[in-house]
């Protein structure tokens, strides 16, 4: 029970890789506020989390939100004790052509993306630094993307933004280091979420083909052969909040069945 007694805070836990991240945790000992936009989702993960015997506490959370991120972790803070892992993990994508993105489509994946990887982390780290956590390491886990080091057609917008979680998890690294707070992120290629679904649709329209073309192109790309599961991201976010990755921080660790190799 590598996370026994520790607390976890994980943002759009409501499905897909952020319900597998919860699941992880608790599984492994975790206590998990498992935060959403949608509070019905992050309920749901609750119970399941409950369910197979871990333990989590559901919390509403609009990431973009700089009032309301500050009050949820409040309310983490009060009711669990501390955050011991924080896990960035709340991301929305659109498509389109840049020629036709709308600002809208802009701002949307830029605060959600990338602001809400900043207000969280602004959040939690003020009060990380006021707790002794003894000769325990705080992790701070953000989850990019693939698209965040290989640009993805359609992507513009969605790749600046996830570009700058890596850029922002590097440079929280360095400032962190001094104070014995690991800060690392993952980088999912395809992976079989409700999101990538919607993707696929997109990516099939704009390019006047068949969801089932754009999805086997997507198979031909990977050399493992296979779509990553949501689970797959899940174990290396677990090793690198784990004692296991205490010697890493400011690292972007690819996730993607051997598609991306740098």
């Amino acid at each position: 029970m590598r996370f026994r007694d520790k607390i976890a805070f994980v943002t759009g836990g409501g499905s897909g890789i952020g319900r597998a991240i919860s699941h992880r945790l608790a599984s492994e000992g975790a206590k998990v506020a498992v935060t959403d936009i949608i509070l019905d989702a992050a309920k749901s993960t609750v119970t399941t989390v409950e369910q197979a015997g871990g333990s989590a506490t559901a919390f509403r959370l609009d990431v973009r939100n700089a009032q309301e991120v500050a009050e949820v972790i409040d309310k983490t803070w009060q009711t669990l004790g501390r955050i011991d892992l924080l896990i960035n993990n709340a991301g929305v994508s659109t498509m389109n052509r840049l020629v036709d993105l709308t600002e809208d489509d802009w701002d949307l994946n830029m605060d959600v993306n990338a602001k809400g990887v900043f207000l969280v982390s602004r959040a939690v780290i003020r009060k990380m630094l006021e707790t002794d956590y003894g000769t325990e390491r705080p992790k701070i886990v953000n989850i990019a993307s693939m698209a965040g080091k290989l640009p993805g057609v359609f992507l513009a917008h969605y790749t600046a933004s996830k570009f700058a979680v890596i850029g922002l998890t590097k440079a929280t690294a360095m400032e962190l280091a001094p104070y014995k707070i690991n800060v690392n992120c993952v980088c999912p290629g395809f992976v079989t979420t409700s999101m990538q679904e919607r993707e696929i649709r997109w990516e099939a329209k704009l390019s006047g083909t068949t969801p089932e073309k754009v999805r086997e192109g997507y198979l031909r790309q990977v050399p493992l052969g296979r779509l990553a599961k949501p689970e797959d991201v899940a174990t290396i976010v677990a090793f690198l909040c784990s004692h296991d990755a205490d010697y890493m921080t400011g690292q972007a660790i690819n996730v993607t069945g051997g598609q991306m190799t740098f």
